[in-house]
């Protein structure tokens, strides 16, 4: 059961999937030694080439934002009156959403990703699970649960749609609101990619609110390479549609391995599943003594999130479970 007070304090430990350096220090090995399923990252990212020399050199120009602006426009159908802001990584854009609107409260349904909560919290805004606010956030689909909302629950003067997630499931995106007073849609490029390092991630919303925000982040806020790659990416439907059928099929795959060993899905994406187990903590033992690393839970004793294993990491799931 959710320990609901931990996750609206502030001052509790921000947990997230990663922390390899932690697990090898408790485990042993070295890095090449693991496999990192903690995380919700496409274990098959899309390939890197063409960069040129001046994404290195020299700082972005207009047109280069423009051209990423147009591409995110296109992939995600973005209303014509949305603003496009790129980001170096939607978490950069959570930390500054909060001011946007004059401290109050805000609403955010646990569990969910927790450095919402740490962002308002950090700039003076009271966090409730329930009952109107000046301010909502929902994270759609929610991590780690997979939850999706309805356009009915965008109903705050400032509602967050936390899109990080909703590539794999494109046609259940609310973006088709990002053009109403008040809602920011956040989209993360890091995971359905597979290219989290790159940091890149968008906000898009109305233009209001959108300006204000770019004012926030200053010039120059994407790397020359994150704005090529995420341009070329971005422009290709195809590998975006065939990726979307091979997470489905290693999704159920994972589902399928774990069933018979206890594991019962409680919910998740293509990207990430959550597991019911009778010790997550056990669990996660047993498959860090194997080099493979899983993420638990602070508020649950039972529940247990696994990413999609790389092509080479089927058997040793198989093996260490």
């Amino acid at each position: 059961m959710a320990r609901q007070s931990d996750e609206l304090n502030p001052r509790a430990a921000r947990d997230h999937g990663g922390g390899l350096d932690g697990a090898i220090r408790n485990y042993g090995g070295t890095r090449s030694d693991w496999i990192d399923l903690s995380t919700g990252i496409n274990p098959h990212p899309y390939e890197v080439s063409g960069l040129e020399p001046s994404d290195w050199m020299e700082l972005p120009d207009h047109g280069a934002f423009e051209r990423l602006a147009d591409a995110a426009r296109q992939f995600w159908s973005v209303p014509d009156e949305a603003m496009i802001l790129p980001a170096p990584g939607a978490s950069a854009l959570i930390a500054r959403i909060p001011a946007l609107a004059r401290t109050g409260r805000v609403q955010i349904t646990m569990p969910t990703y927790n450095e919402h909560a740490a962002a308002f919290n950090a700039q003076g805004w009271s966090v409730q699970e329930s009952a109107s606010a000046e301010a909502r956030v929902i994270v759609h689909p929610n991590n780690p649960d997979g939850r999706i909302w309805h356009e009915c629950d965008v109903d705050a003067p400032l509602t967050v749609i936390d899109e990080s997630f909703c590539d794999v499931t494109p046609g259940s995106s609310l973006i088709h609101l990002a053009d109403r007073p008040g809602v920011v849609v956040l989209k993360s490029f890091g995971k359905f990619w597979g290219l989290a390092g790159l940091r890149l991630g968008f906000a898009i919303g109305h233009p209001n609110l959108i300006s204000k925000l770019n004012d926030l982040t200053g010039p120059w806020s994407v790397s020359g390479p994150a704005l090529r790659i995420g341009t070329r990416a971005l422009r290709d439907i195809d590998w975006a549609d065939a990726t979307r059928r091979n997470l489905a099929n290693e999704a159920d795959k994972l589902d399928a391995l774990l069933a018979p060993k206890g594991a019962s899905l409680v919910g998740g994406t293509s990207l990430f599943r959550l597991y019911e187990v009778d010790d997550a903590a056990e669990w996660q033992d047993r498959l860090a003594k194997a080099h493979i690393w899983s993420r638990v839970f602070p508020y649950s004793q039972t529940y247990l999130r696994l990413g999609l294993p790389p092509a080479g990491g089927w058997d040793r799931l198989e093996a260490a479970l």
